[in-house]
């Protein structure tokens, strides 16, 4: 009967992958210069080519890194990692090379998604010269790409994964399946740790190059966005593709992995015997794929005025399938009755955490919308104090930010009771994974965002009719909102994950010891640690955030340069070295990633050498609570200031150029950071030092603690 469950997700994987070749032939077909006159078409193919170089010059970069850094890390876990209790079996070698593989997923799935992203953008502004309808088809078949290829490399990865552990692990027998699905955790860790790398980078090259952009252009010259006068526009526009094409499908395909992962170790504790129980959470990912599919095809845009619901029925309709298919399949495969730490649950019960789960990342999603967007009172408010300057449009939206954490982190909280009554730690596993359940349309609808977006700046560039970008605006405007949804989502999908992993961790590390972990607050360790955990999300905060005002202070001096000795370019005679400023990010961006990664992944192998895994648990606990606390914050405040910016830009208080817009522009330089940079790179450190715990909890069972 595994085989299958195995053959289902497999076909299923295939399918993804066969769509995502599809839609991805669908918008390379579209001419570059379809419509152009040649003088527009010569101008459209360099800003092209600039952007896609741009792009997929860093990446390489970036990668080169990353090799070097896997292949490092992986010779460290397969030297630190081993297993007293079945001494032939070498586990830290077999985690090592899951740990390469699900890092070369996730630098495959980041490649796809900006390769297609850097191609759809210039196609989306030749549609829109004809109408709406066929740019939103565009530039939704872009982020179909990516999202359609990342799920169905992901879970098809998995599969692979697990079929070649378990011919190579062969001899372990049905008794000792924690120690395989331990090693499968290794993918997750590699999936995760690219993550970290692609969403701090990402987020530094795309900031640097933003507030650079903003504070010179629009603030000291007075010059539009994306107009081609100013030097970091070309960067400004690779930064939407990195942070939040590669960036954000590293991230969620490390979600994904790393989901599936925690609720396979506890799975292995519990259905030893029964492989369709155990392979359910891959399951659960690929069932979205078709689920994905079916959803697309029901929505259509044919006015300007479809764009925006268009987007939303994507998440709602896809999120109502799942939630009636995944009801049939959980009772299917699931035991009706079934027994954790000897309390016994059943399949209706896991069944109803899935739902939890999906149901909390939709709302999560839908509040954040309310907290971002500029249709609702939130933001309008903070619009609205821009008429007094700067300091009260900060105090305001920090106020917003603030606020924004409360709703969300009660649904959050209430999934996690539903789902730990419901079925136990095996519960929130699944929790975690039924908010990632609409992954395909979370990551489509997200990678539409920057190839809407870089449509706008292309027509802007090229100088095309004003009713060309009056389309992509649209687009963009609905493109905006669901990228703050996006966010919203992958943070709560990050907390739900981190606190999986965690009982995954606590699982492993009873099942090693062979007595349950002490977790009381009463110990002086446990509790010193969660106050260590806590202050983490802060320290990695801020050094994102200096990380990205050293780039782009950096940055601003380039183009204060360029404008001072170029000759010509605010005449529009000069053209200005938009290379060097792709340059100056690319090298930050590489130079500043390097410390925030040392923290994350070193506190947790430290601290658990040197005081053991009660200590690791602690840090865990700390910095999931307050770090996910912080990323929603930051993440709201930082959307509120960038839409408050375009509510005033669409005429209101005063529109483009007052005293109010100059105010505006500072709150959304100020906010960049925080929503593209450390909000969500917040996500990436509650996940990697809980995964990293999870596959390092064999080192500290058997060599942790040297100092007590």
């Amino acid at each position: 009967m595994s085989g299958i469950t195995i053959t289902v997700t497999t076909v299923l994987s295939l399918l993804g992958l066969g769509i995502a070749f599809f839609y991805m032939k669908k918008v390379m077909a579209i001419p570059l210069d379809m419509g152009l006159e040649e003088k527009d078409a010569t101008r459209l193919r360099f800003i092209h080519g600039a952007i896609a170089e741009g792009a997929m010059a860093f990446l390489k970069q970036e990668y080169k890194f990353l090799i070097i850094f896997m292949i490092t890390f992986a010779a460290i876990i397969a030297v630190l990692i081993d297993d007293s209790h079945t001494p032939d079996i070498r586990e830290g070698i077999y985690t090592a090379l899951a740990f390469l593989f699900g890092g070369a997923i996730s630098i495959a799935s980041g490649y796809i998604g900006m390769k297609v992203a850097t191609q759809g953008n210039a196609r989306t502004t030749v549609s829109a010269k004809k109408d709406i309808s066929d740019a939103f088809d565009v530039a939704i078949n872009s982020g179909a790409v990516m999202g359609f290829a990342l799920v169905g490399l992901a879970t098809l990865g998995l599969v692979i994964i697990y079929v070649v552990m378990r011919f190579l692990l062969a001899d372990l027998g049905e008794e000792n399946n924690h120690i395989l699905m331990e090693v499968i955790a290794g993918f997750g860790l590699g999936g995760s740790t690219i993550a970290l790398f692609a969403r701090v980078g990402g987020g530094i090259f795309t900031k640097a190059a933003d507030v650079g952009a903003d504070l010179v252009g629009k603030v000291e010259k007075g010059i539009p966005e994306d107009d081609p006068r100013n030097p970091a526009v070309i960067a400004d526009n690779v930064g939407d593709n990195v942070g939040d094409v590669a960036g954000m499908g590293a991230d969620l395909f490390g979600s994904c992995a790393e989901s599936t992962c925690a609720a396979m170790v506890i799975s292995a504790v519990v259905f030893a015997a029964d492989p369709n129980a155990l392979l359910y959470p891959i399951l659960i990912s690929a069932v979205g794929i078709p689920i994905s599919l079916i959803t697309k095809l029901l929505v259509n845009v044919n006015t300007e005025e479809d764009v925006a619901p268009a987007l939303m029925k994507l998440l709602i309709i896809s999120s109502a399938l799942m939630a009636v298919v995944m009801f049939f399949f959980t009772t299917a495969l699931v035991p009706e009755f079934f027994e954790l730490n000897d309390e016994q649950y059943t399949n209706n019960g896991v069944y109803f955490c899935f739902l939890s789960g999906l149901i909390a990342g939709l709302a999560v999603g839908l509040l954040t919308g309310y907290y971002t967007s500029e249709k609702y009172k939130p933001v309008q408010e903070v619009a609205a104090s821009c008429e007094t300057g700067v300091a009260t449009n900060i105090i305001f939206g920090l106020s917003l930010g603030y606020k924004s954490t409360v709703l969300p982190y009660l649904c959050i909280a209430g999934s996690i009771f539903i789902s730990w009554d419901l079925a136990g730690m095996y519960g929130v596993a699944i929790a975690s994974l039924g908010m990632l359940g609409t992954l395909v349309i979370a990551l489509m609808i997200d990678a539409y965002g920057p190839v809407a977006d870089n449509a706008g700046g292309i027509a802007e560039m090229v100088g095309l009719d004003k009713e060309v970008r009056r389309r992509t605006d649209i687009l963009d405007s609905a493109g905006n909102t669901t990228a703050a949804i996006g966010k919203g989502f992958a943070i709560g999908a990050a907390i739900l994950t981190s606190l999986a992993l965690f009982a995954a961790f606590i699982t492993a590390a009873s099942k090693l010891t062979g007595e349950p972990i002490a977790m009381s607050l009463l110990d002086p360790l446990v509790y010193t640690s969660v106050f260590i955990g806590a202050v983490l999300p802060f320290l990695f905060t801020a050094m994102t955030m200096r990380s990205v005002g050293d780039a782009a202070f950096k940055m601003i001096e380039e183009v204060r340069r360029q404008f001072k000795e170029i000759p010509g370019i605010m005449e529009g005679t000069g053209e200005p070295d938009y290379a060097q400023c792709v340059a100056i990010s690319t090298k930050a961006a590489l130079r500043e990633m390097i410390a925030p990664g040392i923290l994350i992944m070193g506190t947790p192998l430290l601290s658990g050498y040197l005081f053991g895994v009660e200590a690791v648990a602690g840090i865990l606990v700390g910095s999931l609570v307050t770090g996910g606390v912080l990323a929603i914050a930051s993440s709201n405040s930082g959307g509120a200031w960038d839409n408050a910016k375009k509510y005033i830009e669409a005429g209101n208080h005063g529109g483009k150029g007052s005293d109010v817009h100059k105010a505006a522009v500072v709150g959304d330089t100020v906010g960049d950071p925080l929503k593209d940079t450390s909000g969500p790179s917040l996500n990436i450190l509650i996940k990697l030092s809980a995964i990293l715990s999870l596959v390092f909890a064999p080192f500290f069972v058997q060599h942790g603690g040297i100092l007590l």
